[in-house]
């Protein structure tokens, strides 16, 4: 029976992950995989990247690096994501992943000229996400949790737009029947946002955010952590 791969393009923060884990981890949990139903590729460490038609799915990790500053790994796991998506295979981008699948297909992305979108936000869908086979299932409106500084500006052609944010039209589209990209974090609980929250407290304060505000803010996603599931339904695991 054939894997799914999470391609690994960054960790989360250090604090975080010794005492929480990685994405990768909370990626597994959240699609109630068992261990030997998932693959990892990190290909910051130039990890090759197996043929995608023996796949079942693919779901792409959020990173600190930028989409924009197209480093030599990004723009070869940008061809292979379109390779994958030609072939067929469900493929999924959570936040870097989102973007880098955006780039992949001749979107642009860059920095987000509202600013730095961090927290537990409320997420508003498009009435094309009704019919859509990942995020048809979600309310009109819920929650999500979101850390990022760039964003897709501009979805590639025949992208079509799912769900956006105040502080980001375009937090969810989907690239045909069979892949999406969200910039939230399903993968992410209560406990991990906080952290993300607690850590950047003084870079926040200097870009004018109120860390205070957007802890109380902080909430359970369950709806959002529900992708993940639905993901791997999608993906036959």
């Amino acid at each position: 029976m054939s894997r799914v791969l999470v391609v690994k393009t960054g960790s989360t923060l250090a604090g975080i992950r010794a005492r929480r884990g990685d994405y990768e981890s909370w990626i597994a949990r959240g699609m109630g995989l068992a261990a030997d139903r998932i693959g990892v590729v990190d290909v910051r460490e130039g990890a090759a990247l197996p043929d995608p038609r023996a796949l079942a799915g693919v779901v792409v990790t959020g990173s600190s690096a930028m989409v924009s500053a197209r480093e030599p790994w990004s723009e070869r796991t940008a061809a292979w994501l379109a390779d994958a998506i030609g072939a067929g295979t469900p493929v999924l981008g959570i936040c870097y992943g989102h973007q880098l699948l955006a780039h992949a297909l001749g979107g642009r992305v860059g920095r987000n000229p509202r600013g730095r979108e961090i927290g537990t936000v409320r997420l508003r869908l498009a009435p094309e996400a009704r019919r859509d086979a990942l995020l048809g299932d979600l309310p009109e409106a819920t929650h999500a949790h979101t850390t990022h500084v760039e964003s897709v500006l501009e979805l590639p052609p025949g992208g079509t737009r799912l769900a956006e944010s105040d502080a980001d039209p375009n937090q969810a589209f989907a690239a045909g029947p069979r892949a999406w990209g969200v910039q939230f974090h399903p993968e992410f609980d209560a406990d991990v946002m906080r952290g993300y929250l607690e850590s950047r407290r003084d870079l926040l304060r200097d870009e004018g955010l109120d860390a205070d505000r957007l802890l109380a803010l902080v909430r359970e996603t369950p709806e959002a952590g529900s992708l993940l599931r639905r993901f791997a339904a999608l993906c036959g695991a």
